[in-house]
């Protein structure tokens, strides 16, 4: 199945990266304490855990404690929050460079909205 848009790994994770960038301050704060990787598919028993029946139906996933769910009494010793953005689905979905660029955005917007402890029915995307 050929890409309709071809951007490489590398230029990808930096579209990432800008988004990252271009959040406003308060929120790219918040981003400092997460770890964010760029990778081309959502793993397999990632969709069977979210009952998902195809990979285009994931372009992010956010892991972790939210912020709302932390506590003074949380144990430690639990991997830090992280953000995956997939690739592949994106690239699949988009059909421009500048649409790329735009859902990009709006995922790591979305996933960071996990963060703070919102819901998908409560994001702003």
């Amino acid at each position: 199945m050929a890409r309709r848009n071809h951007i490489s790994s590398e230029a990808f994770a930096q579209l990432v990266q800008q988004a990252i960038a271009d959040l406003p301050p308060p929120y790219a704060k918040l981003m400092e304490s997460i770890a964010i990787v760029v990778e081309e598919e959502p793993p397999e028993d990632v969709l069977e855990d979210l009952d998902l029946d195809s990979e285009d139906d994931l372009l992010g996933l956010y892991q972790g404690r939210s912020l709302a769910a932390e506590s003074f009494f949380t144990s430690g010793g639990e991997s830090p929050p992280r953000i995956s953005i997939y690739r592949g689905p994106i690239l699949r979905l988009c059909g421009s460079p500048e649409e790329v660029v735009q859902e990009v955005y709006d995922t790591v917007v979305h996933e960071l909205g996990h963060h703070v402890g919102l819901d998908d029915d409560e994001m702003p995307y």
